[in-house]
């Protein structure tokens, strides 16, 4: 077997479900080998789409034949309008049903996750060839899947195997490379979000997942010119960043590692069917978007003096538990998940003491959570440059958000994930209005009137 970096040798002794791990240039070859290794006298299936199977899977299909390995007939998926929705998973699960043979994923985020789940339903366990650097879920516990017009993350174990051909990866659409960069780039504000549960007793960090994705996170981020250009050894960095995200999610059974609150505005857009103009809008985008909304609202928190919080002032705002539910109801009553709000926010929900309690510690230990958040965020203007290097919207009209419905997602997403983010900070302190009106207002990073300026003079 050959040797991988590291960092992925140390997260796969960490991990329990992944096993094997290849990253590497022109590598499509190893996978019979890989594939004996993991599955001895195993049939094989590929699953692909149409594209995928092009570039990568009818090799695959070759290079089995070649070594002598049983396969059945390859399943690929044709419709145009493929995505990780339910019932994609069951035509899988239909056909996985009618065989013992070892599925071999030759996709993306889509095929991976498809497969990961309708495997996990047939009592398998599978393999990933990986053909674009555009999330980090190959090698993640979990599934994230569309279930009645809501996004939701089946629990399902990570593929036994993954081979990454960067040869492969680096003449991916351009597009899914930089939604790769976006989704990788979040584990900056998501680690803040940790820290900042962590600097409040509600979820410590676990130092293992936390060095997973943490530990490499900057040199894989490092050159976003050079991975818009399809440099291979930018490329090569950041689909081992991307891998190791997945593995930290893999140790720690659940995506805290990897996903805070800018994940939060795509998991709501998601689930309220947000199109950009009619098409689907990749993961990575929304990302963006989110990840560029959040460091905004960090650096809003890191100006504001919370020595001189007025905690019994919050504690006064602060709802009871029958108002929030109400609140939660009325957020999300004419969507077709009413009750996530309430299920959610009472998940996470403290008493008016307690409340008292966790904004003493966050005033009393402001200037040590401080200079921790400081040391993690990249300031915004920088992360509005990066993105804008790999070609990852920076603007939410990109993809289709106007202003006013992004100012509604800050206040509308909290309520449903019972994560603790910067966005529960907000609202805690009775500050989120406050700041999403310097965020909005004149001068602010989203001021409406500066868009409407830019737009004139595009136009003109």
């Amino acid at each position: 077997m050959i040797k991988v970096a590291s960092k992925i040798e140390e997260a796969l002794k960490a991990a329990d479900e992944t096993r094997a791990l290849i990253i590497g240039n022109d590598i499509l070859y190893q996978v019979p080998q890989l594939f004996n290794e993991q599955f001895p006298g195993q049939e094989a299936i590929i699953i692909a789409d149409s594209n995928t199977y092009r570039v990568a899977g009818e090799k695959v299909e070759s290079l089995l034949q070649e070594a002598g390995i049983q396969q059945k007939r390859c399943y690929i998926f044709t419709d145009p309008d493929l995505y990780a929705e339910y019932g994609f998973v069951e035509k899988l699960v239909d056909v996985l049903k009618n065989t013992r043979a070892i599925p071999i994923a030759v996709g993306s985020g889509t095929i991976n996750d498809l497969t990961k789940l309708a495997s996990h339903k047939t009592g398998r366990r599978y393999m990933c060839v990986a053909t674009a650097a555009s999330m980090d879920g190959y090698t993640a516990f979990g599934a994230s899947i569309t279930y009645k017009g809501a996004k939701q993350t089946f629990n399902c174990p990570a593929p036994q195997a993954c081979l990454a051909d960067v040869g492969i990866i680096a003449n991916a659409p351009a597009e899914m490379t930089a939604s790769g960069y976006a989704d990788l780039f979040a584990k900056i504000t998501a680690g803040a979000d940790w820290i900042l549960s962590d600097s409040l007793n509600i979820e410590k960090i676990d130092n293992q997942s936390w060095n997973i994705v943490q530990g490499g996170l900057g040199d894989a981020l490092a050159d976003p010119q050079g991975i818009s250009e399809g440099k291979e050894s930018a490329i090569e960095k950041l689909i081992e960043g991307l891998m190791l995200g997945g593995f930290a999610m893999q140790a720690h059974k659940t995506s805290r590692p990897a996903s805070g609150a800018e994940h939060q505005f795509s998991h709501l857009w998601n689930m309220e069917h947000h199109t950009n103009h009619g098409k689907h809008i990749s993961h990575g985008f929304q990302v963006a978007i989110g990840t560029l909304a959040i460091t905004a609202l960090y650096e809003l928190f890191l100006d504001t003096p919370i020595h001189d919080l007025d905690i019994q002032a919050c504690c006064q705002a602060w709802p009871t538990l029958e108002e929030l539910e109400e609140d939660a109801r009325e957020q999300f009553y004419d969507t077709d998940f009413p009750e996530i709000g309430m299920i959610e926010t009472k998940a996470k929900y403290i008493s008016g003491k307690e409340l008292s309690g966790q904004l003493q510690i966050l005033k009393e230990n402001w200037t040590k959570i401080r200079s921790k958040l400081k040391a993690q965020l990249v300031p915004y203007v920088e992360v509005r440059q990066r993105l804008s290097q790999v070609g990852a919207p920076i603007n939410p009209e990109e993809i289709g958000v106007t202003r006013e419905y992004l100012r509604q997602t800050f206040i509308r997403s909290q309520y449903i994930r019972r994560r603790f983010t910067i966005l529960d900070i907000a609202v805690r302190t009775n500050l989120l209005e406050k700041w999403l009106d310097q965020l909005f207002g004149e001068g602010g990073c989203w001021d409406k009137m500066k868009h409407s300026e830019k737009i004139g003079t595009i136009n003109n």
